[in-house]
């Protein structure tokens, strides 16, 4: 009989197998401490009867892992993943605007690792806490149209990896500092419809900014120096003074609007011509002069011009009519005097497709093209010889005695 020796002779590769997976098998993550405790506090600063029953937050449901959680639980939050034994992390908060009304908790700054933070369109108030200079991370911060108050902590300015920041439609005050420039990331900055005071500092160190809006606030001082890179500025709305003169600069610039504002001195050509300037407002100002070159061979993109309600007197500029792109001209509620163009008549015969000249002085017959055009537009209060059944004829013109007196006025 043979005999077996003692030692094992089983195959040991399925021992083996099973050790291999056991140790390559991490334990399953779960989110930080620290960052469900923040959503809990966010939650908890909320008043509950602003949270409606298909709002996000009502999903926010903390007998599950906030990160580990599926299906519709924590909606508008998004985490990443380790790919060892650490903690998830809460890198997105993306809340819907529900109308949620409560003060933003100071432990939204313990959510370090969190690069998107969006609020917008809610009922949150008071001040932006200072810890939100804690949130290094975020490369996106968007808290527009709520009633946040104050003025803009300090620490925001540390947090050097922000591209975009709107804080637009808020109740803020107090001045930008010249320590905005030092967000060298941003594209994307909208301190819109708040109520910022002060001067407005030089924007050239932010060399990557696409967008500047700064409108409807109470800024005043000479015109600010902004970056290069700018494809769209706005600015209207304030207590802006002086001329325009650094807009030449912005060789890409596509949209301006500074309406509303107290700028002076002329509207040059060289601002008109800006190689992709598409539109360019700059109504309710105190421009005197509006000087056009012909730009029939320049490669100019302008589209829209608006300059109601200055100061401008002269003659109606001809060369308008060399804007090859040129179809909306708002020049209303000025000092132009003298003829009509003829070149103007061939322009809204073609491409023009609005065209405000009212409320200013000026005199004589219509090109004939106006007669039979029906563009959107007003030639009301002048001084023309503008027949009735003329659509822009409708309004009426000036009394002769005040055509009389501005004409004596200017000899």
């Amino acid at each position: 009989m043979a005999k077996y020796s003692k030692t094992s002779h089983f195959p040991l590769y399925p021992i083996l197998t099973i050790t291999l997976c056991f140790v390559a098998s991490p334990a399953l993550a779960i989110t930080l401490q620290s960052d469900t405790d923040a959503l809990r506090e966010i939650k908890g600063a909320i008043d509950p009867n602003s949270i409606s029953s298909s709002s996000y937050l009502r999903s926010w449901d903390f007998s599950v892992d906030p990160c580990e959680s599926s299906g519709s639980y924590f909606l508008g939050i998004l985490c990443r993943f380790p790919l060892d034994n650490s903690s998830s992390r809460i890198t997105t908060i993306d809340l819907d605007g529900a109308g949620y009304d409560a003060f933003i908790p100071q432990a939204i700054g313990n959510l370090s690792e969190t690069t998107v933070l969006n609020l917008r369109k809610n009922n949150f108030r008071g001040p932006i806490p200072d810890t939100i200079g804690n949130m290094r991370k975020l490369t996106r911060l968007d808290m527009s149209n709520n009633f946040l108050t104050g003025s803009l902590p300090a620490q925001i300015w540390n947090i050097k990896s922000l591209n975009y920041l709107d804080l637009s439609g808020n109740e803020l005050s107090g001045a930008i500092p010249a320590r905005v420039s030092g967000l060298r990331s941003l594209t994307y900055l909208s301190l819109s419809n708040n109520a910022f005071g002060g001067t407005i500092p030089s924007l050239t160190g932010l060399w990557q900014l696409n967008t500047a809006d700064l409108s409807n606030n109470q800024l005043f001082g000479e015109f600010p120096l902004l970056p290069v890179s700018l494809r769209t500025v706005r600015l209207s709305q304030n207590i802006l003074s002086g001329h325009i003169t650094p807009l030449t600069r912005l060789k890409l610039i596509r949209w301006i609007d500074l309406s509303d504002n107290r700028l002076s001195g002329s509207i040059t050509t060289d601002v008109l011509s800006l190689p992709r300037l598409v539109h360019l407002n700059i109504s309710f100002n105190r421009f005197t002069a509006l000087e056009v070159a012909n730009n029939a061979l320049e490669d100019t993109h302008l589209q829209v011009l608006d300059a109601k309600g200055n100061h401008i007197s002269g003659r109606l500029p001809v060369n308008l009519a060399t804007f090859k792109y040129l179809s909306a001209i708002n020049l209303a509620r000025n000092q132009f005097s003298g003829f009509i163009p003829n070149e103007y008549g061939a322009k809204v015969q073609r491409s023009w497709k609005r065209l405000y000249l009212d409320n200013n002085f000026l005199t004589g017959n219509l090109p004939r093209e106006f007669n039979h055009m029906r563009i959107r537009g007003s030639l009301a209060n002048n001084c023309l010889n503008c027949p009735p059944n003329v659509v822009l004829c409708r309004g009426g013109q000036r009394p002769a005695t005040e055509c009389v007196r501005q004409n004596n006025y200017q000899l």
